[in-house]
């Protein structure tokens, strides 16, 4: 793949990059249903495909933050947890 190609496929829109994990994944499930059913011709079919990849993508990178932020929870002497530390989350 061209450098060009995958700067631009590494790029999230900043449409998804500002939902939520649950609206993102409401959408990536209802593209899903869509490519499933058959009714969408081929090129919606490849742009709804694209969209659902970085759908997914976004929807991974916010799971990876919240673990992150667990592993990052402070426990007291007992195992309790007490505090935690802000993690980066994008």
């Amino acid at each position: 793949m061209a450098k060009k190609d995958k700067e631009q496929t590494d790029t999230i829109p900043e449409d998804i990059a500002a939902m939520s994990f649950e609206a993102a994944m409401a959408e990536l499930e209802d593209i899903v249903q869509g490519l499933e059913g058959g009714q969408v011709d081929l090129d919606a079919s490849i742009a709804l495909y694209s969209r659902g990849a970085l759908l997914k993508r976004h929807c991974e990178a916010k799971l990876n933050a919240a673990s992150e932020q667990v592993e990052k929870i402070v426990a007291d002497g007992a195992g309790k947890p007490v505090a935690t530390e802000a993690a980066d989350i994008q």
